[in-house]
């Protein structure tokens, strides 16, 4: 019978100190075609799961409130200028517009804090809105489910402990 290599020893877990093992974390979410479509195509229960994983998500990844929130204001003031109704198409147009500006906003800001705290956080969050922002064309109805998306998201993440 050959014997053991006295140099391999089996990898185990440290014992002192190490406390319970931790539970994996989620892998982070990333927005696919089909999720997209079912979230801005009004499937409510999907909005509010995927906003919930990626909220925490953003909270695990140490991501400020503040910096989620800046964008979610644009957001805001976005839908505020949009018309309900399509009446207006010069406003309809400039808010479309202002929509698609937050694209470059959003891949600045990822690439302006990538090497600190909570930089992958905020690229995962504009790997996640830009799906959306893509899919909802010029469609108000479409938008308001983006909105709701991204304020479920926020709420979620401030629920997970976000920080200020």
């Amino acid at each position: 019978m050959p014997m053991a290599d006295p140099r391999f020893r089996p990898h185990t877990a440290p014992t002192s100190g190490s406390g319970p093992p931790r539970k994996p974390a989620d892998p982070p979410v990333v927005m696919d075609d089909a999720t997209a479509e079912a979230i801005l195509g009004g499937d409510s229960a999907r909005l509010v799961s995927v906003a919930e994983q990626l909220g925490r998500s953003l909270a695990e990844g140490k991501l400020k409130t503040s910096q989620i929130r800046s964008f979610f204001g644009a957001v805001r003031r976005i839908e505020m200028r949009w018309p309900r109704t399509g009446a207006d198409d010069d406003q309809r147009r400039a808010a479309v517009h202002q929509l698609q500006m937050l694209k470059p906003k959003l891949a600045y800001q990822a690439a302006r804090h990538r090497d600190k705290e909570g930089g992958p956080a905020l690229s995962q969050l504009q790997q996640n809105l830009l799906p959306l922002i893509d899919r909802t064309r010029e469609d108000r109805e479409r938008f308001q489910r983006f909105v709701d998306f991204f304020e479920a998201t926020l709420a979620y993440h401030r629920a997970a402990g976000g920080r200020e």
